[in-house]
């Protein structure tokens, strides 16, 4: 009996073990983190945070509306929700005082949600012009211009840059061949490979430009690069500053949204694009897609003055 009672305890703490990883960290932070914030605003408001009622919740939305993008409302009732399903709680997120209310919230404050910017072709040439120009440390000149190259060309989340290892790089004849062991969308690893060519230019190749990163440091096994993701945005709004451009509007997403919009700009399909991003959802593919062809396809184009 004793045997069966330790087996059951066994399963038990394995079970939560396999509950926690379910989920990447960083996203599990991301849910602590908002749930804090409703908890602390229950708190102040003596209502109860966990069991909640869809009441508490709706007043907690009507509350950050005033100051929040309509995307971080989502994201909020997300995480309250998994926070309640994981300490064994149900959560009604649809409840009609809940989606009621985002609708009212979203027709009065709209849902537009204002991105950084895409780097651009000839944006993205002035930064790795300023880096030759104006960084004096060498170190940080060959590593940027490599990060910042790799990134735009991979269209790669800041995490998947940062987290590239020496191993997971293969160099062919074409160029290199790079496996994603775990992405945003592919929390359960089953992996990915970004395929990268040599480009014309070498100045601005992205290949060359690791070669010589890894050479430098003669790097053979371990991370490719010695920095955070946080550290990306940051790295890119120091050059852009420097390459004239207004920081304030790029950051680590710019790479990425970058490649997007300049491969749907000369002409790549949708679907290869989203090969390269990762993109499970056509949405915001179409969305870049659009931006490309603002001026493109532009009604006015067909106006002869």
């Amino acid at each position: 009996m004793n045997d069966i009672i330790t087996d059951v305890k066994s399963l038990e703490l394995e079970t939560i073990k396999n509950l926690k990883h379910s989920k990447a960290d960083n996203t599990v932070r991301a849910y602590e983190s908002d749930f804090k914030d409703f908890a602390i605003f229950c708190m102040k408001n003596g209502l109860k945070s966990l069991p909640t009622e869809p009441k508490n919740l709706s007043i907690y939305l009507t509350y950050l509306s005033k100051n929040c993008k309509y995307s971080t409302l989502k994201r909020r009732i997300a995480s309250i929700k998994v926070v309640h399903k994981m300490k064994g709680h149900y959560l009604d997120s649809k409840h009609p005082i809940i989606m009621e209310n985002l609708l009212g919230i979203k027709r009065i404050n709209g849902s537009y949600q204002m991105s950084k910017k895409p780097l651009l072709i000839n944006s993205l040439k002035s930064i790795i012009n300023v880096i030759d120009e104006k960084e004096s440390n060498e170190y940080k000149k060959i590593r940027n211009k490599s990060l910042i190259m790799l990134g735009f060309s991979g269209g790669f989340r800041r995490s998947e840059l940062v987290n590239i290892e020496y191993d997971d790089i293969e160099f062919v004849e074409e160029g290199i061949k790079i496996f994603i062991k775990r992405s945003k969308t592919d929390q359960i690893g089953e992996g990915s490979i970004k395929a990268i060519p040599y480009f014309k230019n070498f100045k601005y190749c992205p290949v060359i430009k690791l070669i010589e990163w890894i050479k430098y440091l003669n790097i053979n096994k371990g991370k490719i690069y010695d920095i955070s993701d946080k550290s990306v945005s940051l790295i890119i709004k120091k050059y852009a500053l420097l390459a004239g451009l207004d920081p304030n509007k790029y950051g680590g997403h710019s790479l990425r949204s970058g490649f997007a919009t300049s491969a749907a700009e000369a002409g790549a399909e949708e679907r290869n694009i989203m090969t390269m991003t990762g993109h499970k959802s056509t949405q915001m593919v179409r969305r870049y897609i659009k931006e490309a062809n603002l001026f493109k396809n532009n009604a006015l184009n067909k106006i002869k003055f």
